[in-house]
């Protein structure tokens, strides 16, 4: 089953942390990994829907969000963050996110806003609403309190019109979401029109083919498909990274450490050593711990470590499980060992974090 100690206190042979092609090494296995590792996050970051509605802007228009952190309560009280989605169906406008320059976005885009930033959105670059921040929170209570209608009117009645949906997914956002962390401020996807067959393309038409007025679990459909939404985005923002790109979602595409980190995924309460995963990644040791740090930001084990407290979180949030029997889950024989793991990456002893998530 595991080991007692701390993988990611072993020592590394220093390494060159060049970008060049992984180096395969002789005998190495051609066997890939099963492990899908975006669904893996995505189940234990524990994605769930918040909230959706539809806006129907006619200019003058302009909406300001606060931050996440403050109406994530109200609109999902058990999630610890807050990913804010927006699908232009009709018209354009301006976004600008944390205060930052304003990007344009046009009918049928799609805008994701991953790490709970304030933002605006407004029909022209300069608009300004004179919203507050109470304002919004209000809207967001009376909306999350089933007051207001499924499509909400905003503006000054002017003949131009921006019609947009509005999604706010819950998420885990530690101990580690490696996800969130390579996910830049604001995603700005563009919707695919032409094939009839592409899968975003068709969430989004049964998105807006749910009809207005209340039905018996309309507001599942809609959460459920807002999930899915999110998902088929992060997918389409995958396929667009450059090729020089790094970061978690980069390092999937690399074929030694995203066969590294699939492996580790599948099991990650083996006692891994870096020379057992180059071996099996293809690659030798100081090719695989260099790209590895370079693409990720941590070394093979200390990034096993992180994984295996996220894992260890959503069990202590999940269910009565004993802590021993958490960490032995994950990996480790001695629960002196696992908690003191889990007290310096989470902030909080496992005792403390399930308590918190019961609260």
């Amino acid at each position: 089953m595991g080991t007692f100690h701390d993988p990611a206190s072993r020592s590394l042979d220093p390494a060159s942390f060049h970008a060049g092609p992984p180096e395969p090494i002789a005998g190495s296995s051609s066997v890939e990994p099963g492990k899908d590792v975006l669904s893996d996050v995505l189940r234990a970051i524990k994605l769930t829907g918040a909230l959706f509605f539809r806006v129907d802007a006619s200019s003058p228009w302009s909406v300001e969000v606060p931050e996440a952190g403050l109406f994530a309560h109200t609109i999902l009280p058990r999630s610890r963050h807050v990913v804010s989605y927006h699908i232009i169906t009709r018209g354009s406008g301006w976004i600008s996110v944390g205060g930052g320059s304003p990007t344009e976005f046009a009918e049928g885009d799609i805008l994701v806003i991953p790490q709970g930033d304030r933002y605006a959105m407004r029909g022209t670059r300069n608009e300004r609403s004179g919203m507050t921040s109470e304002d919004s929170l209000d809207f967001f209570r009376a909306m999350a309190a089933g007051r207001l209608p499924f499509v909400v009117s905003e503006g000054g009645g002017g003949a131009t019109l921006t019609k947009y949906v509005c999604g706010f997914l819950g998420c885990d956002a530690g101990p580690f979401n490696p996800l969130l962390g390579a996910l830049p401020r604001l995603m700005r996807i563009a919707r695919v029109t032409h094939p009839a067959d592409d899968l975003l393309d068709r969430l989004i038409d049964m998105t807006l083919a749910e009809p207005p007025q209340p039905r018996a679990g309309a507001e599942c459909i809609r959460l459920r498909l807002g999930e899915l939404m999110f998902v088929e985005v992060i997918r389409r923002y995958l396929e667009t990274l450059p090729p020089d790109q790094s970061g978690w979602l980069a390092a999937l595409r690399d074929p030694a450490v995203g066969r590294a980190i699939a492996m580790l995924h599948d099991d990650p309460a083996r006692d891994w050593s870096l020379e057992e995963l180059a071996r099996e990644a293809g690659v030798s040791r100081s090719v695989l711990a260099a790209r590895f740090a370079s693409l990720v930001g941590w070394a093979p084990m200390r990034y096993l470590v992180r994984w295996r407290m996220q894992l260890a979180a959503r069990l202590l949030a999940d269910g009565n499980t004993k802590v021993s029997a958490v960490g032995r889950d994950i990996g480790y024989e001695s629960e002196a060992v696992f908690s003191r793991s889990f007290k310096r990456i989470a902030g909080v002893s496992p005792r403390e974090w399930r308590d918190a998530c019961r609260n």
